[in-house]
């Protein structure tokens, strides 16, 4: 299995968390609805990195990827905070296009950071992803 289909069913996945808290995080404050999700998702990572026995490499990663993971994290966290209140606040018809100029922001932070080409097709993709959010956000 190619890349692409990991990335495809991480979109449905991501489709139905956005619906799912939709529903889940009304009449509940947003932060408690991010920590209850967090929590699952916690326990649910940890048993299949158990069950797998991948965390037997614990012991060798380095302090950098420590630190990355550990940004990343955070980063994580404080999107899921600020995802779930949007949510709790808007029609998610209109938050999930938002949250997915985040494609938009990794294209220009991939080149820009980490020395990805990018290409004149790649800034129009882009540009349409951004017009394509917005109305959908907006109509």
């Amino acid at each position: 299995m190619t890349w692409v289909f990991w990335a495809l069913l991480s979109a449905a996945f991501a489709a139905a968390t956005a619906l799912l808290a939709k529903v889940g995080v009304s009449g509940i404050d947003s932060n408690l609805a991010t920590a209850i999700r967090t929590t699952v998702i916690l326990v649910f990572t940890w048993a299949i990195a158990l069950g797998l026995e991948t965390h037997h490499g614990l012991a060798e990663i380095g302090r950098r990827s420590w630190l990355f993971l550990i940004l990343s994290g955070i980063c994580t966290g404080l999107s899921w905070l600020c995802y779930f209140r949007a949510l709790q606040l808007g029609p998610a018809s209109s938050v999930a296009p938002v949250d997915k100029l985040s494609v938009v922001l990794v294209i220009f932070g991939a080149w820009l950071f980490l020395g990805e080409h990018i290409t004149p097709l790649k800034i129009g993709a882009a540009s349409l992803i951004t017009i394509g959010a917005a109305m959908l956000a907006f109509a």
